[in-house]
């Protein structure tokens, strides 16, 4: 019998085969998990990117081989099956472990193949995943294979490698970071578990509570909060008065996302952002010298689902195409704690914009100053909201609270209507 609140699940051991030294997790995934939700854990466990094609063999429950394919779009031309609709139960016995009877293919080209051995038999809290083990880092991405991947490692842990520039290059193309900072032996299993948490609330949504909906929406409703009935007094400038800008600062305890006195919104980034934002949003406007709320804000300035609805709705669509393409972006690397650094994060998005149709109208690429501006934009955007828990800026990177995953996967699910 299960403990109270947790369902059963499989212990599997996952390793890469002739990876030396090898590379492994140990995975506590839901006995109801489908094929494609494995794939899904197995590309956060070892860092895969999910850019190429997957394939799952085994000798299932009954003897029978089976070969499935994914994504089940990509089994269309084959004798494969499509893996939508196949169950891990299906295909390995929690009461049967041995050897690795199940084998997962990622990237036809590298040939990464991951050996699947069911340990045994756990539990694990209901729509969680977990890693509780593993060693060394995954392979990076497009690496070349077994053989790539080795060479890799050996230039890079030499400096005075004829090709460790160029190495060092590539590494920092496909990972955005220093070729200094790559440990292969290093396993972060805490950023592992904080990515499947997301991944997981992903997979198997929970309803929002009333508690997470205020935490999310707390530093707008404090802004709507300070309209009286005759408007919130401006300066002589249009801008909110000191009290009010060290007031907000305190009472949503955003000291650490700005130095300084924070006691002129012009030179506080933060409050001047979120009243600004709230102004886009048509929340909020400015009349005769002072802000006033909108009639829309007028029937929803106390909370609850309306306004949250209102505003994820106003987040997944931006006036501007391309904002919302980016926007697209940026929602799904917060979701999944994978949000790329410098200089490859600007690049992407520039390809990204230029590949649906976005040229610039001199007729040249798409600057990655401009790419970064609107990668500026839309974060300062999410940062209008309670979305992470609070750290030191520059520090961490920011971890979703649930209120916050939830919110940016309501906005995820719109964006792809």
């Amino acid at each position: 019998m299960e403990p109270a609140g947790t369902v059963p699940a499989y212990d599997l051991r996952i390793s890469i085969r002739g990876t030396e030294p090898l590379i492994w997790r140990r995975l506590h995934v839901p006995e109801t998990i489908t094929v494609p939700e494995l794939h899904s854990a197995i590309q956060v466990a070892f860092g895969w990117e999910d850019r190429h094609l997957y394939a799952i063999t085994a000798v299932d429950r009954h003897g029978s081989y089976r070969s499935i394919m994914g994504p089940s779009e990509a089994a269309e031309d084959t004798d494969a099956e499509p893996a939508s609709g196949v169950v891990l139960f299906e295909l390995a016995d929690t009461r049967n472990p041995g050897p690795a009877k199940l084998e997962y293919e990622y990237d036809f080209g590298d040939s990464w193949i991951h050996e699947v051995e069911v340990l045994g038999e756990a539990s694990v809290p209901a729509c969680t995943m977990i890693c509780v083990e593993g060693a060394n880092r995954g392979p990076v991405e497009d690496a070349g294979g077994i053989g790539g991947y080795r060479r890799l490692i050996e230039v890079l842990a030499d400096p005075g490698h004829h090709d460790h520039q160029e190495m060092a290059a590539r590494y920092k193309f496909a990972t955005g970071d220093g070729g200094g900072t790559f440990n292969p032996s290093f396993v972060d299993l805490a950023d592992i578990n904080r990515r499947l948490r997301a991944l997981s609330r992903k997979m198997w949504p929970e309803p929002l509570s009333d508690a997470e909906l205020s935490a999310v929406l707390r530093p707008v409703l404090w802004l709507l909060g300070q309209m009286p009935p005759a408007g919130l007094e401006l300066t002589k400038d249009g801008y909110l008065k000191p009290a009010v800008v060290r007031q907000t600062m305190d009472e949503l305890g955003w000291e650490y996302r700005w130095p300084g006195k924070a006691n002129r919104e012009v030179q506080t980034l933060p409050v001047l952002r979120l009243r600004e934002q709230l102004q886009a949003w048509k929340l909020i406007r400015k009349l005769k010298g002072r802000l006033h709320l909108t009639p829309a804000a007028r029937k929803m300035h106390d909370g609850g689902r309306p306004l949250w609805d209102y505003i994820v709705e106003r987040v997944a669509f931006p006036k501007e195409d391309a904002m919302r393409l980016v926007t697209a972006l940026v929602v799904q690397w917060m979701i999944d704690g994978s949000t790329p650094a410098g200089d490859r994060r600007e690049r992407i998005i520039a390809d990204s914009l230029e590949r649906a149709g976005f040229p610039m109208t001199s007729g040249n690429s798409v600057p990655l100053d401009l790419a970064q501006d609107l990668y500026l934009d839309i974060r300062w955007t999410l940062e209008c909201l309670d979305l992470v828990h609070p750290e030191p800026r520059w520090t961490k990177p920011p971890v979703l609270t649930d209120g916050g995953l939830k919110f940016l996967l309501q906005v995820e699910s719109l964006l792809g209507d």
